[in-house]
């Protein structure tokens, strides 16, 4: 009698070891292989012939009145020639099932198999244990269309297979349990590897990802039981970030809500656990989502300000390009009472180039949240409506340049740092900062005084849900192909000069000014060897920081913000 599946008793802990294959029926078996964690792997007495079996690993099911009704597969990485991530799936163990979730841990069979892909075998196992998982919903008290995986490296390579891919039948159906799917409803996807045709053969990207012969690897088939999915990436992993920004443009195209995250200068490791919990919950997959809060209501108050200077940008009659219906142009310096940098932060609204409001919810807030830091913040009103005759970002550059100078001119006096700043703004301001990053090289007015001697290059910038950036703009803001058409390219007037300088960027992933904009700047920056920051959030739009929930990505988008600024400018304790 063939026995389906074998239940034991793993631990003193009362966890429990499912085996997903019945008895003689793993298909590709291979004599080389096991089905264990490290841990085991390296034990003295360890005996190979007992642990040839994938199996799932069943945990404690969270607290009654936690519970959220889903389950979370755990998937160690481990170069597919082990299963290594001890102290991940501990972590994960421990802050899934305390978010409410089911976990299990996913153990499939390493070294790589002879003869297949490198990951062949666990690929079928993978199938498998969602299958298992799915089977045991009503078991074990979670919803059978609430099953979400989270992995690491090849682990992650694994979970894109498992997430896109899952109406390609990866081995022979054997059973009952065969009839169920093995769609996953979700995917947390960590530092994937093997993702570009430069590795997917189980290498470090050749190419880095980079070149026109480099593409999205073809074993991801991006079916129509593709989940929603947030990726997480360091910008300096030897498995490409391209990879993620890549498996992120196809599911951008396809409207499938998506999370990238992507941090400069990390290696090859677990990042944004905090970012995936917001994913999940800005999607509802934990709690109820809590009502929005307007940005200005929670950050109404001038108090962490202390002087106030109010002053024109142009010397009377010397405005460059001067047009009556445009107004006049002025900034105004926000110092902290507490000063706690010498550095100098820009900030300055969109507003399609028709309009800019330096007191409204996308700078208000912003320059009394960096005040709060202990940051001299010079609030910008730029020239609008657009000017006549000219492209419409033209005299909104030349006020950004002047800003610049003006303020670098004047930051010594105020005991700031002329060699430390740098510029913020959102929509049409966002494509301005990108005026001002990627082409300060550039005049876009001739020199009136001595002031415009003065560089007008800085040393970091934020741009929120850039606008106007991409050739399949079409004009008003909105991407005729998402940003995802083909031969999509970033406008002209970004040169991309010498003065180019790292940013951050942050966008909604459902944004009709399409968040690939800030995709194709930062892979445009790390080609450039600039190593800078990128959130998109999921469900989100244009201006998704006017209202949000609290938890949310959205919500606490300010705080992604301060900490990378704490990265790139020197604060005083």
């Amino acid at each position: 009698m063939v026995i389906a599946l074998l239940l034991v008793t793993l631990n003193a802990f009362g966890w429990e070891r499912e085996y997903i294959w019945p008895e003689g029926k793993m298909p590709d078996r291979q004599s080389q292989q096991v089905a264990t964690m490290t841990d085991e792997l390296f034990k003295p007495d360890f005996n190979p012939d007992t642990h040839r079996e994938p199996y799932l690993e069943w945990f404690d099911a969270p607290a009654p009145e936690v519970r959220n009704g889903g389950c979370m597969i755990l998937i160690s990485g481990g170069g597919y020639e082990t299963c290594c991530d001890i102290h991940l799936i501990k972590s994960w163990r421990e802050a899934y099932t305390a978010l409410g979730f089911q976990c299990v841990n996913f153990v499939y069979r390493t070294p790589r198999p002879e003869g297949l892909p490198v990951y062949q075998s666990a690929w079928e196992d993978g199938q498998r244990a969602v299958r298992v998982v799915r089977s045991e919903a009503a078991k074990r008290g979670y919803d059978p269309e609430k099953i979400g995986a989270i992995g690491m490296s090849a682990g992650s390579h694994m979970l894109l297979l498992l997430a896109t891919s899952s109406q390609t039948p990866a081995y022979k159906p054997i059973d009952k349990i065969d009839k169920e799917s093995c769609h996953l409803n979700w995917a947390v996807v960590n530092a994937p590897a093997y993702v570009t045709s430069d590795s997917e053969n189980g290498t470090e990207a050749q190419f880095q990802g980079f070149g026109p012969e480099v593409t999205l690897s073809k074993v991801f088939k991006f079916d129509e039981k593709t989940c929603p999915m947030t990726l997480q990436h360091g910008g300096a992993d030897p498995y490409t970030p391209n990879g993620s920004t890549m498996v992120y443009r196809k599911l951008h195209e396809m409207g499938v809500p998506a999370e990238l995250h992507l941090y400069p200068n990390k290696p090859h490791m677990e990042l944004g656990a905090e970012r995936a919990h917001e994913f999940l919950r800005q999607l509802g997959l934990l709690e109820p989502l809590q009502p929005e809060v307007a940005l200005t209501e929670r950050y109404n108050s001038d108090d962490a300000r202390g002087n106030y200077i109010k002053e024109p940008l142009w010397p009377e009659g010397k405005i460059p390009n001067f047009q009556e219906h445009q107004w006049e142009p002025y900034i105004e310096w926000h110092f902290p009472k507490q000063l706690k940098t010498k550095a100098i932060q820009i900030v300055y609204s969109g507003g399609s180039y028709v309009n800019n409001n330096p007191d409204g919810f996308e700078a208000a807030p912003t320059r009394r949240y960096l005040n709060e830091m202990g940051m001299t913040v010079v609030t910008l009103k730029y020239r609008c409506p657009r000017p006549n005759g000219m492209p419409k970002y033209i005299t909104a550059w030349q006020d950004l340049q002047r800003t610049v100078r003006l303020v670098r001119s004047k930051a010594a006096d105020y005991g700031l740092d002329p060699n430390q700043i740098g510029i913020m703004g959102c929509s049409a301001g966002g494509h301005l900062t990108m005026m001002g990053v990627a082409s300060s090289q550039h005049q876009s007015y001739i020199p009136i005084d001595e002031i415009d001697c003065l560089p007008c290059n800085v040393q970091w910038a934020v741009g929120i849900y850039v606008a106007y950036t991409l050739s399949d703009d079409d004009g008003e803001g909105y991407n005729l192909t998402k940003g995802c058409g083909q031969g999509v390219t970033l406008n002209p007037e970004l040169i991309f000069d010498k003065g180019t300088c790292p940013m951050f960027l942050i966008h909604g992933d459902a944004d009709e000014v399409s968040s690939m904009a800030s995709v194709y700047i930062w892979e445009k920056l790390r080609a450039m060897g600039l190593q800078s920051e990128l959130h998109t959030l999921a469900l989100r739009d244009h201006c998704f920081q006017a209202t949000a929930s609290p938890g949310t990505g959205s919500y606490n988008f300010l705080d992604r913000i301060g900490d990378w600024m704490r990265t790139v400018v020197k604060f005083e304790e």
